[in-house]
């Protein structure tokens, strides 16, 4: 990732807090183009940095990639596995670039299932980028929007039955504190490339209100231009939160 440089894109009016985007189409980029499934999930690096970049420019406090979901383990083995060896690559060579450009990273999911190598990376790269608050950017890895509730609940349970809580003292505040994204805004807008119009069990609390974009675009081949493109949608729209035409949410 190159140095980033604040503002050199052209201002967009109701730019999102936090963007999530659900990274879709590598496999299909590669075998168009005859080439290994890896190389695709490669060339997907190149996206994730110019979006870094685009989020920075554009003021985006939150960024926050689908890069590897709990079902993925279901995938080939070579598969797995070359995923498994980029995630660590990058983990080593991109974090110090974060660093740098005050980018602090975050890892959503359950890490216990990766290598201790990763598990060590994933530690230091965080602890590295604490402070930083140029951009936020989390990387949802074995991560599952059924496996987020659920260790929500299972957190509140051991409070109740060690008497740190009252069964009535449990609401949904409460509840979404305790999802592996506590400390960040909720997304406003969620984008999928590839074609697909599903959000795969990404998020499924914290999506509640937000706002979809949906393109055919291939992850590898989303840019600047397309990111643009979401975020002038996404600008035009009314967000109500529930409530009337007359009197929209904020």
């Amino acid at each position: 990732m190159s140095d980033l440089s604040s503002n050199s894109l052209p201002p967009i009016q109701n730019v999102p807090r936090h963007v999530a985007i659900i990274m879709d189409g590598n496999n299909r980029w590669a075998k168009k183009r005859m080439l290994p499934g890896i190389m695709g999930h490669r060339a997907g690096v190149e996206a994730v940095r110019s979006v870094i970049e685009a989020c920075d420019d554009y003021g985006i406090e939150v960024l926050t990639l689908f890069a590897f979901s709990s079902e993925n383990w279901q995938r080939p083995a070579d598969e797995v596995r070359g995923l498994m060896g980029l995630f660590l690559q990058m983990l080593k060579k991109e974090t110090r670039r974060l660093h740098k450009n005050q980018i602090r990273l975050k890892v959503l999911g359950d890490i216990s299932a990766f290598s201790d190598e990763i598990q060590q990376h994933i530690r230091q790269a965080e602890e590295l980028t604490a402070e930083n608050s140029r951009v936020t950017l989390a990387i949802a890895a074995n991560y599952g929007g059924h496996w987020d509730i659920t260790e929500a609940c299972r957190q509140l349970a051991e409070k109740v039955r060690s008497n740190e809580l009252e069964p009535e003292q449990i609401t949904a505040g409460l509840l979404q504190s305790h999802l592996s994204t506590e400390n960040l805004p909720l997304p406003d807008l969620c984008i999928r490339t590839g074609g697909d119009h599903r959000i795969s069990n990404f998020l499924l609390w914290q999506f509640a209100y937000a706002e979809l974009f949906f393109t055919s675009t291939l992850w590898p081949d989303f840019g600047p231009d397309q990111f643009r493109e979401a975020l002038v949608d996404y600008s035009g729209r009314q967000r109500r939160f529930g409530k009337s035409n007359e009197h929209p949410g904020i």
